[in-house]
């Protein structure tokens, strides 16, 4: 006992400089062993788990309120450019099945948060946020913004990436499907320079306008949507390269990671069952309207699992695009879904946290 309070207190005494270095170092390798596991959101989840073990350690450091919200304008530019145009002349063409599907998703989550609300499991809006059917690393950033608490609302939400990442995978093989293997990152590619210029200036001047409107979640939210209407409504290209996205999921793993403290991971640790449980009740939900998808509208079973999957868009992208599904149909509905609950989930938490705590 004694020798790890020595230890505590040694690793305590390491300068900021050693700090970062190690901090920077483990996570490499913890995300370098997570990629070879193919584990979805490797990058950020391998500087998350070093960040939360530095913080428990007593190494804590300090993230610069700057880098972090550049982070997440650039997450925001990522999920921007991953949005093709077809989306809308897809959502249009089907509109009734996608909205019964959106919104099943939507209500069975909202349901299900707010039992955790009312079993009072975690404190506040982050049982909602934890429970929302959109990009985790979103409803991370933007529960931080709307009275959640980040650290426990990742716990969920990653929790549940790597559940339906192996689900999906599980349900592709059922049906035949064996997901190609990813494929190498080129990491500098030949890029214009002006063109990233343009994206990352269209990025931070929408952040720093809806900064000033005092708009929540505005480094987030403001290039989001900056860089919508600059690829939609001006034909802009969003030109981001690979090893900008890295720093950004590193940036915001270590932000989350290094606010973890022995408490909240105790905490987390005895309500695991209860969320993983909760997790599974979604998925079958889901899986459930899947079944309707197939029975009634003529979709074919794996392209409806995939569709209406909650969350985890990325590893459901890949499974889907190395498979004979409707690609487009897929993603219509993990997007569509996306923008639903970026849209009402602070007034969707703020009405579930009110009406269940009065």
């Amino acid at each position: 006992m004694s020798s790890n309070h020595r230890w505590l207190r040694q690793a305590a005494a390491l300068p900021p400089a050693a700090r970062w270095l190690v901090l920077v170092a483990g996570s490499l390798l913890i995300g370098w062993l997570l990629e070879l596991l193919h584990l979805p959101a490797a990058l950020l989840l391998g500087p998350m788990a070093m960040a939360i073990a530095m913080a428990l350690s007593g190494m804590s450091f300090r993230m610069p309120k700057l880098a972090f919200n550049g982070a997440q304008a650039v997450i925001g530019v990522m999920i921007a450019s991953n949005m093709p145009p077809s989306i809308f002349s897809e959502l249009a063409a089907q509109w009734p099945i996608f909205a019964l599907g959106i919104l099943a998703t939507v209500i069975a989550s909202a349901a299900l948060g707010a039992l955790m609300v009312r079993a009072r499991i975690f404190p506040g809006t982050t049982a909602v946020w934890g429970s929302s059917p959109g990009a985790a690393s979103v409803m991370v950033l933007m529960s931080e913004s709307y009275g959640g608490d980040m650290r426990l609302v990742a716990f969920m939400q990653y929790l549940r990436v790597v559940c339906v990442a192996l689900a999906a995978t599980m349900v592709a093989r059922l049906f035949g499907v064996t997901p190609a293997a990813s494929q190498s990152i080129d990491w500098f590619p030949a890029l214009s320079p002006l063109a990233v210029l343009a994206t990352l200036a269209v990025a931070f001047g929408s952040a720093w306008i809806c900064g000033l409107m005092r708009v929540p979640g505005a480094s987030f939210l403001g290039p989001l949507a900056g860089c919508l209407i600059a690829k939609f409504g001006f034909g802009m290209p969003l030109v981001l390269a690979p090893w900008m996205l890295a720093i950004a999921y590193a940036l915001v793993g270590w932000a989350i990671g290094g606010r973890f403290t022995r408490e909240v991971v105790a905490y987390a640790a005895r309500n695991f069952l209860r969320v993983l449980g909760s997790i599974i009740c979604l998925l079958l939900i889901c899986s459930g309207f899947a079944a309707i998808l197939v029975f009634f509208a003529g979709i074919d079973p794996l392209t409806a699992y995939l569709a209406t999957s909650p969350g985890g868009a990325d590893s459901v992208a890949i499974i889907a695009a190395s498979t004979n599904v409707d690609v487009p149909f897929v993603m219509a509905m993990q997007i569509g879904r996306f923008l639903v609950v970026v849209l009402t989930g602070p007034m969707l938490a703020k009405a579930i946290v009110r009406h269940m705590s009065g």
